[in-house]
């Protein structure tokens, strides 16, 4: 027997096959609901063929490249679809760039990046997954990169 959890949005984005625990991570590196006055749907701990995940559905909403890079680094193999008149139009796996620019914040507090010089932040992508960067400038390793997103 098949029952519906969350209704199905008219247009917006859905973020598939987040980890499980992972949406509220996901809520807050796009900052959410902040940046949103529309509606957003969250699923916990959802049965999936591959064991338990989290989908996140926000109405009205495509997200930017910027965004998804974002939930690459917490969700690697997280899924974006965007939907239009109740339809799946687009459906693409994130993929973490190579580099990672204006982002992430230096967890050294004396990186050039952390002062008031006109640098923004840069990371270069040791590992895919998991997610693991190191600084281009300082090369400090960064492990807590879900609390250092900008």
């Amino acid at each position: 027997m098949k029952e519906l959890k969350v209704t199905p949005i008219k247009k917006g984005t859905v973020i598939d096959h987040i980890p499980p625990c992972m949406a509220l991570k996901v809520l807050h590196v796009l900052k959410i609901p902040e940046a949103t006055s529309s509606a957003v749907s969250v699923a916990m701990n959802v049965k999936s063929k591959m064991g338990k995940k989290d989908i996140v559905k926000i109405e009205n909403k495509e997200l930017d490249k910027r965004e998804v890079n974002k939930i690459s680094l917490i969700a690697p193999k997280a899924t974006i679809n965007i939907i239009r008149n109740y339809e799946v139009v687009e459906k693409h796996r994130v993929q973490l760039p190579d580099e990672i620019v204006g982002i992430v914040k230096c967890s050294n507090p004396t990186c050039i990046s952390n002062f008031r010089e006109p640098v923004e932040s840069r990371f270069i992508v040791v590992n895919k997954d998991p997610p693991h960067i190191k600084c281009y400038y300082c090369e400090r390793d960064t492990e807590d990169i879900a609390e250092r997103i900008i």
